[in-house]
């Protein structure tokens, strides 16, 4: 007989962890009972992080008693209930054989299994272990999150009565495997896309493996010289510096990798391939404007990116900002013909607007296009625009998240409104609160080992021996993204355009090629990263 042995509680606070200020709500303690359960939660309890946990489908986390004799064999070590941050401590109920989508009735509360539970670096921050999310998982023992279906009291001691088995019998366990691990069965994951229980994130994760798109393949490995056939002073702060070569035709919205003898920085393709317009406003770029001349050759790395036009008939609305405006240039030229309804609209805070004349010339062949400078753009002066087109943004963060939040309310399809951000990505660490932002920079102390290139950020570091590629990057404040950080999540992925990397520990599915896990990887060679 299942039954409920301890409920957990506690409330989001702010700990320190690693010279960082993380708001969590992983330290539950046992609470003396009954407590009433909630939609949301149980009464005396609440999540830190509302992205991750928490809301209608993670209302109640439940971990396994079973669970936590595994563990403390395994690392020899003991545990109180609570400590993997679980609001129900049960006897019973193992991963392997609870089903998403089971109902169960606990107390006067009644409930449903929705999903495994995510296994982010906090708990192995709450256990003083950071290879618990990759063990929970490798080990199958997650636990899983419940959605409340009747609100009521529960107390320790209660029994657990199960009142309906979820659709295809996919257990917990089973689920969790088929997201996190590799040689995946595709009609498990038609099956689990079927489980109506199963949350709309865990839904679409398998919509995406079921659909995965092709992996960006670079077109050469590294570095290779171009020639500069062309340079043109496109405004008094941007030059266009058209590059030959024998390589396949970019799509329209990537970029170029250049790496100079004073930096390495990625630059968007402008026009067919290869023309980069670069704007005169840091060491690399500068060095391009005064040192190049035509007949000249440069490192160039492969088009990247995934900000890329997409095939369709809809109309196609394209924002830039300042010298966002290249890769939405690059867009427009491939439009020409093709008999779209175009809405072009570009701000920038200069005088000179670069493009201007290419523009004109190019306007004749779109059905409709509109080429403004508006100043700041609002909200306002995007009335107009067709509901149903795909938009493509450019420029920085907070144009950005403007534009998005404009063209959402004017009712485009948030699916449809893609955007790329000059210089490094903005930052994904969940749960850390309080960072300043901090313009990247030299670690301290200083390393002398291989020297890894952020492209994105334009930095160069001698590898210290750190754990990790992120724990380097983190030092230098580097914009990362990850959660797991041990390589289950692939948050954390990111391109390698030149240089080898090692893994310790290994992922549990390795990235794809051309890539690396850098929660996880250290350098074999100098490297050129993505980042």
């Amino acid at each position: 007989m299942a039954r409920l042995l301890s409920l957990n509680v506690g409330l989001p606070q702010d700990v320190s962890w690693h010279g960082r200020t993380v708001h969590t709500g992983i330290f539950k303690q046992p609470a003396d009972g009954p407590l009433m359960v909630r939609r949301l939660n149980v009464d005396g309890d609440g999540q830190g992080d509302l992205g991750g946990h928490g809301g209608e489908n993670r209302a109640v986390l439940v971990y396994q008693r079973e669970s936590y004799e595994h563990w403390q064999a395994e690392l020899g070590r003991t545990f109180e209930y609570g400590q993997f941050g679980e609001n129900f401590t049960v006897e019973g109920l193992a991963d392997t054989e609870v089903h998403v989508g089971d109902r169960f009735r606990i107390g006067a509360a009644e409930f449903e299994v929705t999903q495994p539970r995510v296994t982010c670096y906090r708990v192995g921050m709450r256990l003083d272990e950071p290879r618990m999310p990759s063990l929970m998982v490798a080990h199958g023992r997650p636990g899983f999150y419940l959605r409340v279906l009747t609100e009521g009291e529960v107390r320790a001691g209660d029994e657990i009565v199960r009142t309906r088995v979820g659709r295809h019998r996919m257990s917990v366990a089973a689920i969790d495997a088929l997201l996190y691990l590799p040689d995946r069965d595709p009609e498990q994951l038609r099956k689990a896309v079927d489980i109506p229980a199963l949350s709309p994130g865990w839904q679409g994760s398998f919509r995406d493996l079921l659909t995965p798109p092709q992996p960006e393949t670079a077109a050469w490995e590294g570095f290779r010289p171009l020639r500069v056939e062309a340079i043109t002073r496109e405004s008094a702060s941007i030059r266009s510096f058209l590059l030959g070569g024998d390589g396949p035709r970019a799509e329209p919205g990537q970029y170029l990798t250049v790496r100079t003898p004073v930096g390495v920085r990625s630059y968007s393709i402008s026009a067919g391939s290869y023309r980069i317009s670069v704007k005169r406003d840091g060491v690399v770029s500068t060095w391009l404007h005064e040192h190049v001349e035509v007949g000249d050759t440069l490192d160039v790395a492969a088009p990247r990116g995934e900000f890329v036009l997409h095939p369709g008939d809809e109309p196609v609305v394209l924002l830039s900002a300042g010298v966002g405006v290249t890769p939405v240039l690059a867009m427009l030229h491939a439009l020409k013909g093709m008999g779209r309804e175009v809405w072009w609209v570009h701000t920038t805070r200069s005088a000179d607007h670069a493009f201007a004349d290419e523009v004109r010339g190019l306007a004749p062949t779109h059905s409709r296009i509109h080429f403004s400078d508006r100043g700041r753009l609002t909200a306002e002066a995007l009335k107009g625009l067709p509901a149903n087109a795909s938009a493509y943004l450019c420029g920085p963060d907070a144009f950005m998240d403007d534009m998005r939040t404009a063209l959402a309310g004017l009712g485009l399809d948030p699916a449809r409104i893609h955007s790329e951000l000059f210089g490094a990505r903005t930052a994904i660490n969940p749960g850390v609160t309080g960072a300043a932002a901090v313009p990247p920079h030299q670690p301290s102390p200083r390393g002398t080992g291989p020297q890894i290139t952020f492209a994105r950020s334009g930095l160069t570091a001698a590898w210290r021996g750190d754990a990790s590629i992120l724990d380097l990057a983190e030092a230098c404040d580097i914009p990362t993204r990850w959660s797991c950080r041990t390589g289950v999540c692939h948050t954390c992925v990111t391109p390698v355009l030149s240089g080898a990397v090692r893994t310790e520990p290994d992922p549990l599915e390795p990235p794809a090629p051309g890539s690396a896990l850098i929660c996880c990887a250290q350098p074999e060679t100098d490297l050129v990263l993505d980042l």
